[in-house]
């Protein structure tokens, strides 16, 4: 008879010939029943099966998950109790315990019982909270320890008001990062809560540190919307990014503080602008002409109803794509390289400090930078417009 370890099943019935005799009659009892244990303790189990039964207890063997346990560890208690001795038990396979099995000579289950062994939980850590738009306060948390405590957990976040609130628990688990809970009704602004979490087992409970935090400190917002990623005219190096505020903050008080990162579409690397400040628009330069950039905006709301604290930042936003121009430079076609760069040496010599100094400059969104880079790349774009078309026509 195959033995199914999905799940922690006791089976209490003898199957003879043309009779099935069910818990009632008292077929065979294991004791104890369904225990907790802690990792590396021993376990004496005893099986009792009923007289009427006939059947002599030496005759009788354990299984442990499926696998048949050694005679070496029995012990013939009376001639309808035999006895198993399991010691140093490793941690339980499943939380839904190990099954401890009482078998007759030919196999048939007489009775089983669930062993949960495991250890108790340590301390949660790393509780952190954010509030999405100040309308919800969300926390999460990671077990103790190694994490795992083998047998069935529970993590309860409980709260309350600083100075004068009553202890209450949080009743939304159905969000989908693990170890985490919404709190979505009769949230208070301007007053401190106090949080925590309470980790327990049929072994023991733990408890994490208390928090203090304002809702209004730990607010995050959706991404930016609206962003779009356009040229700026044939600048063949620069791209323009413009988006809006999160929806949702427009009727607070605050001051959103915005990152830029973008990367080549060949390319996993994200480059990050951090000195973007509170703009909604920004100009991408230095970049590489013909080429497809993704680009992501996220938000940081600061001073939210006065609070003095930076916000936390929002996911980023859907990547949005666009392609710088081709460089007039490759598309003109011309072949005397050594000609053009000889009778542009002088030019360039004079030029190369300058050019270096605005190109480090106009990266990131610096409004004086960006209008010196863009004077010069207008200026050197049109020189080389224009030595393209002496050189096409001393070719003609």
């Amino acid at each position: 008879m195959k033995v199914l370890l999905d799940l922690c099943l006791v089976f209490l019935t003898l199957h003879s010939p043309g009779t099935v005799l069910s818990l009632s009659t008292h077929v065979a009892i294991i004791y104890p029943q369904d225990p907790v244990l802690r990792m590396g303790s021993n376990l004496t189990a005893s099986c009792w099966v009923h007289p009427d039964l006939g059947v002599h207890a030496n005759s009788l063997f354990w299984t442990l998950n499926g696998q048949q346990l050694p005679s070496s560890i029995y012990r013939v208690l009376s001639p309808t109790n035999l006895s198993v001795t399991l010691a140093g038990l490793n941690a339980s396979r499943q939380t839904s315990g190990d099954n401890l099995v009482c078998h007759n000579h030919k196999g048939h289950i007489l009775a089983g019982s669930c062993l949960y062994v495991g250890m108790p939980p340590k301390r949660p850590v790393n509780l952190t909270c954010w509030s999405r738009n100040t309308k919800d306060l969300t926390c999460s948390w990671a077990p103790g320890g190694k994490g795992e405590t083998n047998i069935s957990t529970q993590y309860t976040l409980k709260f309350k008001l600083r100075w004068h609130g009553k202890e209450k628990e949080c009743e939304d688990y159905t969000h989908t990062q693990p170890y985490s809970c919404s709190i979505t009704r009769d949230l208070h602004l301007f007053t401190p809560y106090e949080i925590w979490v309470e980790a327990s087992n049929q072994l023991g409970r733990a408890t994490s540190d208390v928090i203090t935090l304002d809702i209004l400190d730990v607010v995050t917002t959706d991404p930016p919307s609206g962003v779009m990623v356009s040229r700026v005219g044939q600048l063949e190096d620069q791209l323009s990014v413009r988006w809006e505020a999160p929806p949702a903050l427009k009727d607070f008080l605050f001051q959103a503080k915005y990152q830029i990162r973008y990367r080549l579409e060949e390319s996993q690397d994200w480059k990050v602008i951090d000195d973007v400040g509170n703009q909604t628009s920004c100009r991408l330069a230095g970049l590489r002409p013909g080429t497809v950039y993704f680009v992501q905006v996220r938000c940081n709301p600061v001073g939210i109803y006065g609070s003095r604290k930076a916000g936390i930042w929002s996911e980023w936003s859907h990547p949005t794509a666009a392609s710088t121009p081709h460089s007039e430079r490759l598309m003109s076609g011309s072949c005397d390289s050594k000609s053009s760069g000889d009778s542009n040496s002088t030019l360039r010599r004079e030029l190369k400090q300058f050019f270096g100094w605005v190109r480090k400059h106009a990266y990131g969104c610096s409004s004086m930078s960006m209008k010196l880079y863009d004077q010069w790349r207008v200026l050197m774009q049109k020189s080389h417009k224009t030595r393209n078309q002496v050189l096409q026509g001393d070719k003609s």
